[in-house]
């Protein structure tokens, strides 16, 4: 009986190692991967009339994006409360070349298709990202 509670209380002390051990292997790989990282502001304003359809348009795109193109971090989309014409879209890319990538995406190209005529105005911003923290999902 003792044995097993030795071996037992081994393998806890080994998982916990071992899942310590993970966790700083991804932050460091993730620390040193955001210099490559491309980080960008996009701000536009929609057509009144069309509003409803470009969030629709929006939605899918961005969802499509996240879900099947590894090189795309984050796609985040807000509307201005006192003006909902007025949206940013926080965007986040592994590197440059998942950037490039993602605007030859045939979704990507589907949502400017979709869109073209709804957007009065659109404004890139490039950044240099100083923080980028967020909770775990859980």
């Amino acid at each position: 009986m003792e044995n097993k509670n030795i071996t037992l209380a081994s393998f806890k002390s080994l998982l916990v190692l071992i899942t310590f051990t993970m966790t700083l292997f991804a932050f460091g790989k993730a620390s040193a991967q955001n210099k490559d990282l491309i980080v960008r502001v996009a701000k536009l304003q929609i057509d009144s009339a069309q509003l409803d359809s470009y969030n629709a348009a929006l939605k899918e795109h961005a969802e499509t994006a996240v879900r099947v193109e590894p090189g795309v971090i984050t796609l985040y989309a807000v509307a201005e409360k006192e003006n909902p014409t007025h949206i940013m879209v926080f965007e986040i890319y592994a590197n440059a070349a998942a950037y490039q990538a993602h605007l030859q995406a045939p979704h990507f190209k589907k949502y400017k298709e979709v869109t073209k005529n709804m957007v009065k105005s659109l404004q890139l911003v490039e950044t240099d990202p100083i923080v980028l923290a967020a909770k775990p999902k859980l």
